[in-house]
């Protein structure tokens, strides 16, 4: 079998898929029936097997390919990445020593390297690796952080210290930071949600005050997170404010870029993002608005010492680490075996180059500003201020959150289009987010008609 042009075959398939399957219809009984046809007693031809794996998948996967996906971070991917996948399954490299996969281990440093100087971090110092998401990119920002401020944690845990640690993030922000301070060991209370202002951006004089207060209280600050394109309504934090304040009160400062860090590839986005350079460590996931495959998550840390704190190890059942620039992921990441995650992105980077991801992320966010007007010219009001390309909005016609579930859910039935429901501080609205590099401007105008034609139907 040839599995390269297998491979190959699949990443053309998945171009069609765009336009197939916006919401699945189908119950688990009726999957769990089709299953029971493999006992696993007698061998199933190759042929017939992919191509019945390949009919489940395309039958019964919700594709965030489709241009008219507008619900998540869902981007469609280069097929590029498809034969990145294939090749990263057939060669099998294990990153977790730099002797175990010396070519994969160099390239998804290159890789990490470029697009921290995107990001305005000095690309001879810190440390960076791929991970497999937003999530652990965070955990790994948590932990080094942790580990900075209070070094008797790495060895003798939160008990060794003199108060309980808090750090601070936006009541916008992500709650992978809620999973983060568990498995920690800090407990979710120690996420101290911060207010926001009127454009949902986290409010610096609540932070000072929290922060005050807390060290008054015993409590331990260490850590700010700013975020750069909530999940909700794609806001950015005041990220120079943040680092300024957080240098004062000296807290690590950790962006969490994981959809909106793409915007540094685009010269008419990337001020947005201006005061990420400031930051002590970045979470930017590819596979929210890069094209590429899941998962595909990145961390980039300033400080290289003190992510050697935070996961050094030394074990003698591994080749001995020699200290001439070679990487050794094991002792640097929450991870130890690790799958060849970056080659899809190098692939798609050098394929279409800076400037072909930067025509399709201001391509998105230009889709995006068309939906907001055609929604205002109709009267709707979108209710979220953001260069980028989420758009958040309601009717007066749609008056609580059961309205606005029933329209999104009709239309994802409908096969119209995939936006979903999202509150913000306290009030619902309707959202729908651009990460389809070929979502056209015929796409939100049919969206937008779906939506009028919804709204005016008895079915609501």
């Amino acid at each position: 079998m040839d599995l390269i042009a297998l491979a190959r075959d699949a990443a053309e398939r998945a171009r069609s898929w765009r336009q197939d399957v916006l919401g699945v219809h189908v119950t688990p009984e009726e999957i769990r029936s089709h299953l029971r046809r493999y006992d696993f007693r007698r061998p199933i031809p190759v042929d017939e097997l992919v191509a019945d794996v390949d009919r489940m998948l395309s039958r019964w996967t919700e594709h965030g390919t489709h241009p008219r996906h507008l619900g998540l971070f869902r981007p469609a991917p280069d097929p590029l990445c498809v034969v990145a996948d294939a090749l990263a399954a057939i060669h099998d490299p294990n990153l977790a020593t730099w002797d175990f996969a010396p070519a994969a281990n160099e390239i998804e440093r290159f890789v990490l390297g470029a697009l921290a100087e995107r990001f305005g971090l000095p690309p001879a110092e810190g440390l960076h690796h791929f991970t497999s998401g937003g999530q652990e990119a965070n955990h790994t920002a948590v932990i080094a952080a942790l580990t900075r401020a209070f070094p008797a944690s790495a060895a003798g845990g939160l008990r060794a210290l003199p108060g309980q640690p808090v750090f601070y993030l936006s009541s916008e922000g992500h709650h992978s930071f809620d999973k983060v301070a568990h498995a920690t060991g800090l407990g979710r209370a120690a996420v101290q949600r911060v207010a926001v202002d009127a454009d949902l951006r986290m409010s610096v004089p609540d932070l000072e005050r929290r922060i005050a207060a807390d060290r008054r209280a015993g409590r331990l600050p260490f850590l700010v997170v700013g975020t750069a394109g909530t999940t909700a309504a794609g806001v950015i934090d005041p990220l120079p404010a943040l680092a300024r304040l957080s240098e004062a009160e000296g807290l690590w400062f950790h962006v969490d870029a994981a959809w909106g860090g793409a915007a540094a590839l685009s010269p008419r986005l990337r001020p947005a993002l201006a005061g990420i350079e400031r930051a002590d460590s970045i979470t930017c996931d590819a596979h929210k608005w890069l094209s590429v495959t899941a998962g595909a998550g990145m961390i980039f840390v300033r400080h290289r010492a003190a992510v050697d704190a935070a996961f050094g190890v030394e074990t003698a059942y591994v080749p001995e680490q020699s200290r001439d620039g070679r990487v050794y992921p094991f002792i640097t990441s929450l991870q130890w075996s690790r799958r060849f995650i970056g080659l899809k992105l190098f692939l798609v980077l050098a394929a279409r180059g800076w400037d072909g991801l930067a025509r399709r992320i201001d391509h998105q966010a230009e889709v995006a500003d068309r939906l907001r007007a055609a929604l205002r010219e109709r009267g709707f009001t979108v209710v979220n201020r953001t260069p980028l390309p989420v758009v958040c909005f309601t009717h007066s016609r749609l008056p609580d959150a059961a309205a606005l579930t029933a329209l999104a859910r009709r239309l994802k039935h409908d096969q119209e289009a995939w936006i979903s429901c999202a509150v913000l501080d306290g009030a619902p609205a309707l959202r729908a987010c651009v990460t389809h590099y070929e979502t056209r401007p015929e796409d939100v105008d049919a969206v937008v008609r779906a939506i009028e034609a919804a709204i005016d139907s008895d079915g609501l």
